[in-house]
């Protein structure tokens, strides 16, 4: 099988667990914010084999959907700054780059497209927890990519037969995630308590947001792989749970054993107030059931971050 973006962070997770299932897995990625040392151990024991171009590549999209039996498609520019200051690049990666990729689905008659969609589409909220039928109002020209991608798996279901799936990832977390410079507010508190400074919440920290460990994200997309009734189908992927960002704040404070408290400064330009998914429909129809709870896996996280620097000592 195919994974676009797959020495990135979710991507490579995924080949992991690929792999150990003994799926023989392609690997394509730009390398752009990627690291070939995410997957250098899979690729080096002959259980992935990673090839570097861009999906903007009409060409390279037909060579390398030939003869996959699924396409988890990962490959995305996922910064809303960036969007804003680069729209049409934007496009041309999230947009273009997705139809070129059905497009080569559909010559090449692979079975499965799974495209990997954001809570991003939803904008602010009207209500929570948000389901899948919550009207999409996209607050930047990331937000408005990833609802043209999903139509664009909707219509290829729909006029072609693709067998698509789209999930609307909420907040992900996990490891490898921290070599991103994207990377979202756990990272960042990481980072400065990792140097006994704490950490920094942009506005009054009643702000929500819904995390999701990654592995509850692979094991969801394992299933869509699957799962017949995923076919033309759209699902929000999160914990079902809504986390303040002052509550986050606390408790990676008492984790990591720092005596610090938080400080605060001003509210970031087009952040929304709250998040949080209805995972009903994911649970009904392909029995996800997320496993990791949040300080289980702020915990392995905190873990990972000290014996790193016990190692660079």
């Amino acid at each position: 099988m195919l994974v676009t973006g797959g020495a990135g962070f979710i991507g490579s997770n995924l080949a992991d667990s690929l792999a150990g299932d003994n799926r023989e897995v392609i690997l394509l990625d730009n390398l752009s914010t990627g690291r070939e040392e995410n997957v250098s151990k899979l690729v080096e024991r002959g259980a992935a084999r990673l090839i570097r171009g861009d999906i903007r590549n009409r060409e390279l999209a037909l060579t390398t959907t030939r003869d996959v039996d699924a396409i988890v498609h990962l490959a995305a520019i996922i910064s809303v700054p960036f969007s804003v200051s680069h729209p049409i690049i934007t496009d041309r990666v999230n947009v273009v780059g997705t139809l070129n990729l059905l497009r080569a689905a559909r010559t090449n008659h692979v079975p499965k497209f799974v495209q990997i969609s954001s809570c991003a589409v939803y904008g602010e909220a009207t209500r929570l927890p948000i389901d899948e039928e919550h009207p999409t109002n996209p607050m930047s020209p990331y937000a408005a990519s990833k609802i043209c991608s999903e139509i664009y798996c909707e219509t290829f279901h729909n006029a072609y037969g693709l067998n698509t799936t789209v999930l609307r990832l909420f907040n992900v977390y996990g490891p490898r995630q921290e070599g991103n410079p994207y990377a979202g507010v756990i990272v960042k508190f990481i980072e400065r308590l990792a140097i006994g400074c704490p950490p920094v919440i942009c506005g009054d920290g009643q702000q929500t947001r819904d995390f999701v460990h990654v592995r509850d994200v692979v094991d969801v997309i394992k299933k869509c792989l699957t799962a017949d009734v995923s076919s033309g189908r759209t699902y929000n992927i999160g914990s079902g749970r809504a986390t303040s960002i002052e509550n986050l704040a606390d408790v990676m404070i008492n984790l990591s054993g720092q005596e610090v408290r938080p400080t605060y400064c001003p509210p970031r330009a087009g952040d929304i107030l709250h998040s949080q998914a209805d995972i009903t429909r994911a649970k009904a129809e392909l029995g996800y059931e997320p496993k990791v709870s949040l300080e289980e896996g702020l915990r392995e996280l905190l873990d990972r971050r000290r014996k790193a620097s016990l190692a660079d000592r």
